[in-house]
């Protein structure tokens, strides 16, 4: 049990606010007020948002490192992971309202099937180029994470979680589905908010 607490603290560091704080900007109050990668990248930069998107993978593959290390089986692992993941899209440290969980979820499926992971990033910088949308990118790769990984070999639970995933995903970007739907979501090609 107490893997599975520390797991979601460490999923609740918002990385993207720490670095936010230190270039002297809340990214909660700007851009699309998203503490991700992608709005710390339009704030800050590339480099602030390159690390925020590593910092944020690195808290989904941490904790389940660390379980397998000191001897957990695969559920625990798993579970682990999810912690993590819940964890940044409800963040004790932030009063329960975080990121959209896709960095996070990167990292945990990076750990468990590379290569599956790899289908899904291939998916995620297809439909960005195509679309000019991140927002439609990160939802085409979370909705086809479940079946590239039951295809990859996957197990059992290993496919739930990342049914679990993405249903967690889907329902972060409710505001971005609604745009897309009304043709108002903005391209990441004019440098305006997702």
């Amino acid at each position: 049990m107490y893997l599975i607490i520390i797991s979601y603290l460490i999923g609740s560091i918002p990385f993207g606010l720490v670095f936010g704080k230190l270039a002297g900007i809340d990214v909660r109050a700007a851009g699309s007020g998203n503490i991700g990668a992608t709005n710390v990248n339009r704030l800050l930069g590339k480099k602030p948002g390159i690390a925020t998107l590593l910092c944020d993978a690195a808290k989904g593959i941490a904790p389940m490192l660390a379980a397998g290390y000191l001897g957990a089986g695969e559920d625990i692992v798993l579970v682990c992971g999810l912690a993590a993941f819940i964890g940044h899209i409800f963040p004790v440290y932030l009063k329960f309202h975080g990121g959209k969980g896709v960095a996070t979820a990167l990292g945990i499926f990076l750990f468990l099937n590379p290569v599956a992971c790899g289908i899904a990033v291939t998916i995620f910088v297809f439909i960005v180029w195509l679309s000019g949308f991140v927002s439609l990118g990160s939802l085409a790769a979370a909705a086809a994470m479940p079946l590239i990984l039951f295809l990859n070999h996957g197990t059992k639970n290993q496919t739930y979680l990342a049914l679990a995933i993405t249903i967690l995903i889907w329902a972060k970007h409710y505001q971005n589905i609604g745009r897309l739907v009304r043709g108002r979501e903005k391209s990441w090609r004019k440098k305006t908010e997702d």
